[in-house]
């Protein structure tokens, strides 16, 4: 199990309204570590999160504990129900699909990304 899944089973989300992004496949498969876990709602929970939680440093998405909730996840994507809707299930928990986080990470081409661009590549090869 990765980190932090417990704190958002604490958070009771319906299943099929969040997927979790960002660096979560990648450590739920064990190529890397996450430092947090960013996970994408839908409107509907996201507007009943936004009474209960403060926003995160950037203003664009909600911190909860070690847990980053975003509801889009633009300019990338622009429907987000669609990243939610084609998950992938990995022990029990739905993670965005690989080719949504190679997207992605392409997009940003931070020195991270690249890493992981790299990490991803070198396990498909495999």
């Amino acid at each position: 199990m990765i980190p932090f899944l417990d704190e958002l089973q604490a958070l009771a989300l319906p299943r099929g309204s969040f997927a979790i992004f960002g660096s979560g496949p990648l450590a739920v498969r064990g190529w890397r570590e996450a430092k947090d876990l960013d996970v994408l709602v839908r409107a509907s929970v996201w507007d009943t999160l936004a009474e209960t939680f403060p926003k995160n440093e950037k203003g664009n998405g909600l911190q909860v504990g070690h847990l980053e909730l975003f509801r889009s996840w633009k300019p990338w994507f622009d429907d987000a129900d669609a990243l939610i809707d084609t998950t992938e299930t990995i022990e029990g928990w739905p993670f965005v699909l690989l080719e949504h986080v190679i997207t992605w990470k392409r997009a940003m081409g931070r020195e991270k990304d690249q890493k992981d661009l790299e990490l991803i590549q070198a396990h498909l090869r495999m």
